[in-house]
């Protein structure tokens, strides 16, 4: 088990400030290929597909405050790019969230 500040430096706070639990997030091409740690590029490839800060979190089984630093690493590099936000959720997105959240 790796503590949760080895994977992100010791930082708390994320470079990209303002990401909610449901910001769809999605890999940049060339992400892939890029020579990232390991942590980074499994949300690299988990992001191949448009995931949400939530999906995240309970696919890697790491808390939130975790991978908003490492998402906010990624955008910053340009290995992620927030994806258009609906402005209204379906009541299955809301649910999905909901469950993830409680499988963490």
């Amino acid at each position: 088990m790796v503590r949760p500040f080895m994977l992100t430096g010791g930082r708390t706070r994320p470079a990209h400030d303002g990401l909610r639990l449901e910001t769809p997030l999605r890999a940049a091409p060339a992400a892939l290929s890029a020579p990232l740690r390991f942590e980074y590029h499994r949300v690299v490839e988990l992001c191949r597909q448009p995931r949400s800060l939530a999906d995240l979190s309970a696919a890697l089984v790491a808390p939130v405050g975790v991978l908003r630093v490492i998402v906010g690493d990624l955008l910053t590099d340009g290995y992620l790019r927030i994806e258009q936000q609906p402005e209204v959720f379906s009541t299955d997105l809301i649910e999905r969230i909901r469950d993830r959240i409680r499988a963490l």
